[in-house]
């Protein structure tokens, strides 16, 4: 079983934004998956440079929709990242088969993907008002890093 739940990127746009998702995931050991289609080759040079010589030590899994990825953890709950939301990353308490669904760049996740039977709960990141939105691996640091934090930081030194 995970110790961390899952880091989602559903449909990533940006090269180095998942490059860097990666090195996160393998910093902290939660799992990363990445849902088609993705706006970039994983080969691009772009991304294996954000992501330095962690995509070994990173589990990185490419899903080829959503479906697939909820089927494949039938018991999760399924947190939803959005500005829309009102619920706090900070007042869930996390679990580590949960997972942590952020959207593309720049739209965010869609209606369609907010509104999903399988969503547990649609949370946000406080930002100060009139601003669009956070980076896509900054927001996926803020929240791992708060789990890891609530579930005692297991395997960390």
């Amino acid at each position: 079983m995970n110790e961390l739940p899952s880091i989602v990127f559903h449909e990533p746009r940006i090269p180095q934004n998942t490059g860097n998702a990666i090195r996160l995931a393998a910093v902290t050991g939660a799992a990363l998956h990445l849902v088609e289609p993705l706006g970039f080759d994983l080969s691009e040079p772009k991304l294996k440079r954000a992501g330095l010589d962690y995509h070994d030590l990173a589990h990185l899994t490419v899903q080829p929709d959503l479906e697939t990825l909820l089927a494949s953890a039938p018991d999760a709950r399924v947190f939803a990242f959005t500005t829309k939301a009102t619920t706090r990353y900070s007042d869930v308490e996390y679990r580590p088969s949960d997972l942590l669904v952020f959207g593309p760049e720049p739209t965010g996740l869609s209606d369609e993907v907010l509104a999903h039977p399988r969503i547990t709960d649609q949370v946000k990141i406080p930002m100060l008002p009139s601003r669009r939105s956070l980076n896509l691996t900054s927001s996926a640091s803020i929240v791992i890093y708060e789990a890891w934090r609530q579930l005692g930081f297991p395997g960390g030194e």
